[in-house]
C-alpha cells in the first residue's frame, strides 16, 4: 500500500544496537559510516540505540527502509538481507522492544502507509561489554554498504525509468 505522503525516492536507513556491546553496535556503527559518504538520493541515515514507536513518522515518509542489525545466528561476519514484509496486525501495546516488523505496523497504523522494507542481518561472535566490533564482523561492514548503497540506486533507477 502507498499513501499520499510516501515519496517513493526517499530511503530512511536505520542502523541500531548498542556499540558499547562489541558486534551488538554493528548496525549502530555501519549507518554512521554510510552518514559519512556522499549520498545521491534523498537519504536520511539513523544511528540508533534502540527502534522506538517515534520511528514511525520518518518510516511513512519514505519509499524504502533499510534496517540494519546485528544477529545471533549464523557465522560471526555472515550476513543477509531479506524483504519485510507487514503480515501480522499492530498489537495494542507498548513494549520495552519494537522490531522492524512492528514499526511498519504503526507506520500503517497511523500514516496509512506501507513503505518497502529490507532487513540486513550480521551475525555477531561476541555481544560482551567491549566498544569495538571482531575483526570478522568488522570486515562485513564494507559489503553491507555497498549493499545498502546498491539497494538505494535499484530504487532510484526504478523511479526515474
Amino acid at each position: 500500500m502507498r499513501s499520499k505522503g510516501i515519496d517513493s525516492r526517499r530511503v530512511l536507513i536505520v542502523g541500531y544496537g548498542n556499540p558499547l556491546r562489541a558486534d551488538d553496535g554493528f548496525g549502530w556503527q555501519a549507518a554512521r559510516d554510510l552518514a559519512e559518504l556522499p549520498q545521491d538520493a534523498p537519504i536520511e541515515i539513523l544511528a540508533l540505540h534502540q527502534l522506538t514507536p517515534e520511528l514511525a513518522e520518518p518510516i511513512s515518509r519514505a519509499g524504502l527502509v533499510i534496517f540494519i542489525d546485528a544477529s545471533h545466528e549464523g557465522q560471526p561476519g555472515s550476513w543477509k538481507c531479506e524483504p519485510l514484509e507487514l503480515n501480522t496486525p499492530l498489537l495494542n501495546s507498548l513494549a520495552h522492544h519494537f522490531t522492524p516488523r512492528n514499526l511498519l505496523a504503526y507506520a500503517q497504523a497511523i500514516f496509512d502507509v506501507s513503505p518497502a522494507a529490507l532487513v540486513v542481518s550480521v551475525a555477531g561472535e561476541s555481544f560482551a561489554y567491549c566498544d569495538h566490533l571482531t575483526p570478522r564482523v568488522e570486515t562485513a561492514i564494507e559489503q553491507v554498504i555497498e549493499h545498502v548503497r546498491e539497494q538505494t540506486a535499484r530504487l532510484l533507477k526504478q523511479t526515474y525509468a
